[in-house]
């Protein structure tokens, strides 16, 4: 095979892979512009007859979308920014900070990643509801403020760092907190981005654990109301199309704009560890 056709022959793979992964978003965004009942014809149309805002209108105005999407904007960026803050310097702390027991510490963390999150919602809903935060935006927030990822992944990061460069920060008299906001921060900056897309993400798209711990329909995200509006609408898939896209359309955008940085931070943490 030449390698003409050969390139020709993994371009037409990939280009072909790609448009069966996003036909289903674009016919997802075809059918939220459609009138009630019209995708429900068959064969179902590709586009819409006629194109439409009513869904829209109906979500907003009618079903609240935009209160849940504040809920889940307002959610997603303080698990996000609270996250980062801790997993950063936990992170940085098992890579850099020599303390008694810290190997033996960290191997523990490592195992709970293959400990399932399902079996730890029972006993984490107990305490929160022991706590009084069950229903309130802190029993969503607060179990997500660190992560064993985040921090094993800045962890591999900051190892590589190098010792000297501290070393010589604190021969100038400079403490750790100084060392670690002026010195590490700036290098963790990769790391960073990646970390807080994934974060994000994460909790922009959470269905199970809000679900359980947020009972108060006023305290839904975006995913839980969608699941509520389905059994609502079961029927109505235009302006079901229409809560997903609005659900799903955020953070892809989010993604693509950043996609850059994250997988830039993935790979350089990769190398670094």
């Amino acid at each position: 095979m030449s390698p003409r056709l050969a390139k020709a022959l993994v371009n037409g793979l990939l280009i072909g892979s790609t448009l069966v992964a996003v036909f289903p978003l674009l016919w997802m965004l075809s059918v939220s512009f459609m009138r009630p009942g019209e995708a429900s014809a068959l064969p179902p149309p590709l586009l819409p007859t006629h194109a439409t805002l009513a869904n829209y209108h109906e979500l907003f105005e009618r079903a609240g979308m935009g209160r849940y999407l504040l809920n889940s904007l307002g959610v997603s960026s303080a698990i996000t920014l609270l996250s980062l803050a801790f997993n950063l310097m936990a992170g940085y702390a098992f890579a850099k900070l020599r303390f008694s027991g810290r190997e033996r510490l960290f191997q523990v963390l490592l195992g709970g990643l293959v400990i399932p999150a399902q079996v730890a919602m029972l006993p984490l809903f107990l305490l929160l509801k022991y706590l009084g935060l069950v229903n309130s935006y802190a029993a969503v927030v607060v179990p997500a403020m660190a992560t064993i990822f985040g921090i094993f992944l800045v962890r591999q990061y900051a190892r590589g760092i190098p010792d000297d460069l501290m070393e010589a920060a604190r021969i100038d008299g400079a403490g750790e907190l100084r060392i670690f906001v002026q010195i590490v921060l700036p290098l963790l900056k990769p790391i960073m981005v990646t970390l807080a897309i994934f974060t994000f993400l994460t909790a922009w798209n959470d269905f199970m654990w809000p679900l359980i711990a947020l009972t108060g329909q006023e305290h839904y995200t975006l995913p839980i109301a969608l699941a509520s509006l389905s059994r609502e609408h079961v029927q109505d898939s235009e302006l079901m199309m229409a809560g997903s896209v609005v659900t799903v359309l955020p953070v892809l955008v989010l993604f693509l704009a950043l996609q850059r940085y994250y997988l830039q931070g993935l790979l350089l943490g990769s190398v670094k560890g």
